[in-house]
């Protein structure tokens, strides 16, 4: 397998996962798909991205992967590619963390 199969399948990924976790698709057409799967097991599927890049992984590894072993280690390293493609291009905050303050209190006579 060459390096830029790597490249292609992982990208491909991502788009295809963030298509169907966060757009609406031309013509609201993924909208619909998702109202129409409702809350089962494939609606949830689509309300997690980690999960959904590693079920639309497996078939491009399936295909751009040579021998078994190479499409197992493909299908696992196209869903981390999504994933880190993910991480790094979301419009989300990042929330500091928290910070207490414990009050130290006299003791009671």
């Amino acid at each position: 397998m060459q390096f830029y199969w790597l490249v292609l399948g992982g990208l491909a990924t991502w788009r295809l996962t963030h298509l169907l976790y966060a757009e609406d698709g031309p013509w609201d057409l993924v909208v619909r798909l998702r109202r129409a799967i409702g809350s089962r097991f494939r609606g949830k599927l689509l309300d997690c991205f980690h999960c959904l890049s590693l079920w639309l992984a497996a078939p491009l590894a399936f295909l751009i992967g040579e021998t078994g072993l190479e499409r197992i280690v493909l299908w696992l390293a196209l869903s981390a590619f999504a994933m880190l493609l993910e991480l790094t291009t979301a419009d989300r905050p990042v929330t500091p963390p928290a910070v207490h303050y414990i009050e130290d209190k006299e003791p009671e006579e």
